[in-house]
């Protein structure tokens, strides 16, 4: 094979639609379809759907998603809040622990 073969000969005018967005551009593509569409120049051309193009991607729109934020930040302070009472509560059994331990010391020496 040589390098002139590398690249399709097929290249034909091809309509590309985002269904959702109600968006269509014309172009050049070796894209296969079995539709087609009238364009707006009258002629016919093969038809392409996509589900995603800049007229509907958030990139391109500025449109972000959005997202439940502040359940997540409530659960990560809940999350803190168990963490921060388990350490106080361990903190609370060994200084109780180490002062039974004193009593016990003081016992054994008198």
């Amino acid at each position: 094979m040589s390098k002139t073969d590398l690249h399709p000969k097929d290249y034909r005018f091809v309509v590309f639609s985002d269904e959702a967005a109600k968006f269509s551009f014309l172009t050049r593509s070796t894209a296969k379809s079995e539709e087609t569409i009238k364009w707006t120049d009258g002629k016919e051309y093969p038809l392409v759907k996509i589900m995603i193009s800049s007229a509907s991607h958030p990139f391109f729109t500025g449109e972000e998603k959005i997202i439940d934020t502040e359940g997540r930040v409530d659960r990560f302070k809940a999350r803190a809040e168990r963490a921060a009472k388990l350490r106080a509560s361990l903190g609370n059994k060994t200084k109780k622990a180490a002062k039974e331990l004193a009593k016990k010391e003081a016992k054994e020496k008198k």
